[in-house]
C-alpha cells in the first residue's frame, strides 16, 4: 500500500536546512520519506544523517525539472533538489518484529512490533504490553496464535479480541467477586474498562471507588479485605496505595493454561 511505503530519492543532490538559520550541503546522498513524514538525508559516512527533519507537517514533491522534495515542520523547512537523479521509488513497508506465527488470511509472517503485525496485508492486532504470544500451543480455532496475560487469572486468549475478549473472561472470573472497600458502601466491584480494565464500585457516581486490575495473578487477600496480586515486581494489594498486602494470605490455587 502506498500510504505505508518508504519513499527514497537517490543522486547528486543539494540540501538546504532552515531552522533560522541556514545550512547547506551537497554530495551524493539517498533522501528517505517514512510513512511517518520523517525525512532522512544519508550520504557515505556515519550513521547519522547529514540532515532530517522528524514527523513532518508536509512533504511536497516535483518532477519536471529533475527531482526536488520539499518537507516542513513549525518554522523548519528541509528541501532536497537533485542534480542528477540516480533512482526514485517506492517501498513497501510494515511493522518489523519477532515473528510468532503465520497470518490466517494471507500466509504472511506476524511479527510482534507494538502489537502483532502482519508484514504482508498489514493486519494488525493490539496487545497488552505484558501479554506473552504463545508459539507452543495449537492456535485458535481461527488460525491465529494465542496470547498468555494475566489479569488476576493466566488467561489463554485469541489475538483477536473479536475471538476471545479478555474482559469478557476476566468479567467472567471476578465481575463482584470482591466488595468494595469504603466503609459506608455496601456495593461490589464490577469489572469496567476504563482506559485499562478496572474493579470499579458499582455504586457509581455516589461512589468512585476505582482500582486498576495489576499485571499478575490473585494470590491472597490483603489485610484492607481487598485481594493480593503476585506480579512480576513482588505480592501488592489491588489497592496500589495499600501498604499492608503481607498481613493476610492465603494459599492461592494455581493458575490454569487451559
Amino acid at each position: 500500500m502506498i500510504d505505508d511505503a518508504i519513499r527514497v530519492l537517490a543522486g547528486d543532490c543539494t540540501v538546504i536546512s532552515e531552522a533560522g538559520d541556514r545550512e547547506e550541503y551537497r554530495g551524493r546522498v539517498t533522501t528517505m520519506v517514512k510513512p511517518d513524514n520523517t525525512v532522512l538525508v544519508h550520504d557515505v559516512d556515519g550513521y547519522q544523517p547529514v540532515a532530517w527533519l522528524t514527523r513532518a507537517d508536509s512533504v511536497s514533491s516535483e518532477r519536471a525539472d529533475g527531482f526536488s522534495l520539499v518537507a516542513k515542520k513549525d518554522d523548519r523547512t528541509l528541501r532536497i533538489a537533485a542534480h542528477d537523479q540516480d533512482g526514485f521509488a517506492h517501498y513497501p513497508s510494515s511493522a518489523a518484529g519477532r515473528p510468532v506465527g503465520t497470518c490466517p488470511d494471507c500466509d504472511g509472517a506476524l511479527v510482534r512490533s507494538s502489537g502483532v503485525n502482519c508484514v504482508d496485508c498489514g493486519t494488525r492486532y493490539g496487545v497488552p504490553a505484558d501479554a506473552t504470544v504463545r508459539t507452543d500451543q495449537s492456535n485458535c480455532d481461527c488460525g491465529l496464535p494465542r496470547m498468555r496475560i494475566e489479569r488476576g487469572l493466566a488467561f489463554n486468549l485469541c489475538l483477536d479480541r473479536n475471538c476471545e475478549s479478555l474482559d469478557d473472561a476476566v468479567t467472567e472470573a471476578f465481575d463482584r467477586e470482591w466488595g468494595c472497600p469504603e466503609a459506608d458502601c455496601d456495593g461490589d466491584l464490577r469489572i469496567l474498562r476504563r482506559g485499562g480494565l478496572i474493579a470499579g464500585c458499582e455504586r457509581y457516581p455516589e461512589c468512585d471507588t476505582g482500582f486498576a486490575l495489576p499485571a499478575g495473578v490473585v494470590s491472597g487477600e490483603c489485610a484492607c479485605g481487598l485481594p493480593t496480586f503476585e506480579t512480576q515486581t513482588g505480592i501488592r494489594c489491588l489497592d496500589a496505595t495499600c501498604d499492608r498486602p503481607g498481613e493476610r494470605t492465603l494459599e492461592a490455587e494455581p493458575a490454569s493454561d487451559d
